[in-house]
């Protein structure tokens, strides 16, 4: 009997949806696009939050280590440390799992006069390494053995291009880059594979710098730098930490105003989605006073009247989650590759959101449908008898 009461309530359900498809289908719309603006809102920041990521990533590297006992006056002045230390301090970094640093990158500098000029030979590894294993997308150039890449000022004054070859320490290197003016000593800069600048300049296995990033995006203390200098005393104490805050200083910034941005507005959407929603609900419980009075006036009980409402609710929350991710993904996926120019490729859709929608979007219909059943159930059925 109650299987068959079952399925009368659902046919019921499906005659009203289709005698008031209007309102049926404003409801529908309402969830449409609700699940369409969070969905395309939330792929969007998390597309947002990566570009971020890479935008300030791309800032540079805010982390030098170099030997402890560098003269700090001679390092700024002249850009690097005279002295170095072992290669193998990168070694150290990377056994230490817990290490705060990433894409440690080895180098070695040396500043040689070359046809009359002084220039700034720089080595620099292969390999960006990380403590924690993780594969993450190279910020540096890698640059073949035999081969250099030119600064620009060094390109312009001896009017050399890419493809030519040029002679360091009696051996012969190919031009394989020319590199863009950047405004800086690294215009009069030729880089090298690390290890043939270590053989050229007899310093095998040494280093004079490891470029890093930190990778800790905040501390307890709000101070980085201590907590970067106590872990590089533990790991490798031959060496020291040196951070340009103002890189760190911006990326943490930038980072904050993204997570700000989405905390702020994804609860007004919610809210205002959640008005509309109600509203609809509230018109078709509008529509149909003078059915619910007849249905009280037949001593149908509070819960089962609401039922009704409740399972058109469920309906629109099912069919409008599965068509409003639909929607929200395109409309993110066509956006996207329009705002974003770095990560294009990772504004992709995030399928759990699927998942989500179709749990938790009959529910958001139902709660938002509640307050106008509420109301109407509640009213005298004489009083609503006389409303129609």
């Amino acid at each position: 009997m109650s299987g068959a009461t079952s399925k009368l309530k659902i046919m019921l359900v499906f005659k009203e949806i289709i005698h008031r498809k209007f309102n049926f289908l404003m409801g529908l719309l309402a969830m449409i696009t609700i699940v369409a603006l969070v969905v395309a809102f939330y792929t969007i920041t998390k597309a947002t939050q990566d570009e971020t990521r890479l935008l300030t990533r791309n800032m540079g590297f805010n982390v030098r280590i170099i030997p402890v006992a560098s003269d700090m006056n001679q390092f700024w002045l002249q850009g690097y440390s005279d002295l170095t230390m072992s290669e193998k301090v990168v070694d150290k970094m990377i056994e230490q799992k817990s290490v705060n640093y990433s894409h440690l990158t080895a180098t070695l500098h040396k500043r040689i006069h070359w046809r009359d000029k002084e220039i700034i030979l720089s080595g620099i590894s292969k390999e960006e390494r990380e403590p924690m294993g993780s594969n993450k997308s190279k910020m540096i150039f890698a640059i073949p053995p035999g081969k250099v890449y030119l600064g620009y000022e060094l390109a312009q004054q001896f009017n050399l291009a890419e493809g030519e070859t040029i002679t360091f320490f009696d051996k012969e290197f190919e031009v394989i880059k020319t590199l863009s003016e950047v405004g800086s000593e690294d215009d009069i800069r030729v880089y090298f594979d690390l290890a043939t600048l270590q053989d050229l300049t007899n310093m095998k296995g040494r280093v004079n710098e490891v470029m890093a990033l930190n990778c800790m995006c905040s501390t307890k203390n709000g101070d980085p730098l201590t907590e970067l200098r106590k872990e590089l005393a533990k790991i490798a104490p031959e060496a020291k930490v040196i951070m340009n805050s103002t890189i760190a200083d911006a990326r943490e910034n930038q980072r904050k105003m993204t997570d700000k941005y989405f905390a702020l507005l994804f609860p007004i959407i919610l809210i205002i989605c959640a008005i509309w929603l109600g509203s609809v609900a509230m018109g078709n419980v509008k529509d149909r006073t003078h059915e619910i009075g007849i249905m009280r006036a037949l001593g149908f009980s509070a819960w089962k009247i609401s039922s009704l409402f409740l399972q058109r609710a469920i309906v629109i929350g099912v069919v409008g989650s599965v068509l409003g991710f639909a929607l929200g993904t395109l409309v993110s996926m066509n956006l996207g590759p329009k705002i974003f120019n770095v990560t294009m490729v990772a504004v992709d859709p995030v399928f759990n959101l699927l998942y989500l929608a179709v749990l938790l979007g009959p529910l958001f219909a139902v709660l938002a449908s509640m307050l106008p059943i509420v109301w109407a159930v509640n009213q005298d059925s004489a009083k609503l008898l006389n409303e129609h």
